[in-house]
């Protein structure tokens, strides 16, 4: 058992560092992505000249934005979620289906892994419409999202064996 706690201990560590590290490119991501949108507002209403490719790296920095941050709101439970048949059963019979639904979205998020794996391999035969980049650094956005996400999801369920509390982890933008 004490193993078990180790792992658990070892693998919250390793989520934690890696959504520090998603949060601090996050936020350079939304930098770039706004001052990307922003120029291209000046050079089409200021100079009448719009650019061919602000748009299309914007979209790239939002999909790698929220790759980066997507595990942290996945252990926080700060996605959409519908509660009520959890918080109406008894305390047991909710932490099993918390704990079966974990193992459904871990099998979902494991394929949605090795999908996301074939699209990056893809994407090295197609290049992004306005400049001359492969698609497959944007696609890789999807492994490294549902692969952080598989990494918590493992954590959520060893906890959820063990009967550990999953306390949001504050991951800001200065690290803290």
């Amino acid at each position: 058992m004490k193993a078990i706690n180790q792992f658990v201990s070892l693998l919250e560590g390793l989520n934690t560092l890696i959504m520090r590290i998603g949060a601090q490119v996050a936020w350079v991501c939304v930098a770039l992505m706004v001052i990307t949108i922003l120029m291209q507002v000046v050079l089409r209403y200021v100079f009448n000249n719009a650019l061919p490719w602000p748009e299309e790296v914007a979209r790239a920095l939002m999909i790698w934005m929220m790759a980066l941050v997507a595990s942290q709101a996945y252990r926080n439970q700060a996605f959409v979620a519908i509660n009520m048949l959890p918080d109406a059963l008894p305390a047991a019979l909710s932490r099993w289906l918390q704990l079966m639904l974990l193992l459904i979205a871990g099998v979902v998020l494991y394929k949605l892994f090795f999908l996301g794996l074939e699209f990056f391999d893809r994407g090295f035969r197609t290049r992004a419409a306005s400049f001359k980049l492969p698609r497959a650094w944007i696609y890789l956005a999807m492994p490294v999202c549902f692969g952080t996400m598989l990494l918590v999801n493992i954590e959520m369920v060893l906890k959820n064996l063990l009967g550990i509390k999953h306390a949001p982890t504050q991951v800001t933008m200065s690290g803290e």
